[in-house]
């Protein structure tokens, strides 16, 4: 007896993931990834010309973790994976996305339009461009246990696991939060950021953005989308809220209880479209991943593997998630075969035959 095929998570990682290269490979080699990642990049205008030469150098540039070069990569390859599996007859029955890939499956269920979200991208990097100096730092300990290292500035800015967070701040009170939990005995290693993503030193800025976002036509998720900033789905409140949009880069990411949300539903396949396999190992250490009942399947390698390697990973993925006919829990309508920017405007079903 056949077992049940499980329906399909996809899972979107944020800044930290970047890689120099990151997918650099698959885009020689597939040719579908290669035409969404030229969708994508083209939306970026006089920025994506320069951005799209770095980022396919054979040596790219020094800058792999700067604002304004991970934020727009992270963004469209996270965007172009998830399009080369809905264009694979995959639809996935929900999808989750940490920090800026909130905002990729945001665009993949039709909240924005792909110009919109790059707009909204490329308007977010100018307004914390001037941020103070900062990072983030992962540390092994409970939010419990944090609390005494955590200050007005430096707090825990990422929840993702019951012993797995990010305290987020600007670099002085960041260093000093690290000695002493070091000196205490803490495990603690810097995540790959250059600014205070998830602390409060960013909301004024992040604020800024409201009037923008709020002339956009935001639409409910076609898509189910279950929020990181909330730990549950993403409803038609939040979705419709310019606010919840401009304050995200400020607010702390609950990647942790909203996977425990997400998998409280039933097992599913957790595919990961981005770089750097983290999602894929938070996940791996979920109870109900460890049980046997939910999986995890990464769509790229560890590590930029070259072309061949690159494509032979999502090839395999692809068919391992039931390409050509995809199945879902949820019952809304179908996205369309093509643009992101299609999505909500007819509601036409998709059709099977093809993050």
């Amino acid at each position: 007896m056949t077992a049940h095929p499980l329906p399909v998570a996809l899972l979107f990682p944020g800044q930290g993931a970047q890689q120099p290269g990151m997918a650099a490979g698959l885009y020689a080699a597939h040719a579908g990834f290669r035409r969404r990642m030229d969708e994508v990049l083209e939306q970026w205008a006089v920025r994506g010309h320069p951005l799209r030469a770095d980022w396919l150098a054979a040596r790219p540039g020094p800058a792999a973790d700067a604002l304004d070069h991970a934020q727009p990569l992270l963004f469209s390859v996270g965007w172009a994976l998830g399009r080369t599996v809905l264009d694979a007859g995959v639809r996935p029955a929900a999808l989750l996305g940490h920090s800026v890939g909130e905002v990729v499956a945001a665009t993949l269920a039709g909240v924005f339009t792909l110009s919109d979200a790059v707009g909204v991208m490329a308007d977010r990097i100018a307004r914390l461009r001037d941020a103070p100096a900062g990072g983030m730092l992962a540390v092994a300990a409970s939010p419990a246990e944090a609390a005494a290292y955590t200050t007005d500035e430096v707090v825990v800015g990422a929840v993702n696991g019951p012993r797995q967070l990010l305290l987020a701040g600007p670099e002085a009170g960041l260093v000093k939060a690290e000695e002493r939990l070091r000196a205490d005995g803490f495990t603690c290693r810097r995540a790959r950021a250059l600014t205070p993503f998830h602390s409060p030193v960013l909301l004024d800025a992040a604020m800024t953005a409201l009037p923008r976002l709020a002339g956009l036509p935001l639409r409910e998720a076609e898509l189910p989308v279950h929020s990181a900033y909330t730990a549950a789905p993403l409803g038609a409140a939040d979705a419709l809220d310019p606010a919840f949009w401009a304050r995200q880069p400020a607010a702390p990411v609950l990647f942790g209880p909203a996977l425990d949300s997400l998998l409280a539903g039933g097992d599913f396949v957790l595919a990961e479209a981005g770089p750097g396999q983290g999602l894929t190992a938070l996940a791996r250490r979920h109870p109900a991943v460890a049980r046997g009942g939910s999986t995890t399947l990464p769509l790229l390698p560890a590590r930029p593997g070259g072309g061949p390697a690159e494509a032979e990973r999502l090839t395999e993925a692809l068919g391992r998630l039931g390409a050509g006919h995809g199945r879902s829990r949820a019952t809304g309508p179908a996205l369309q075969n093509g643009s992101a920017d299609s999505v909500g405007r007819t509601g036409a079903p998709v059709p099977t035959d093809g993050k």
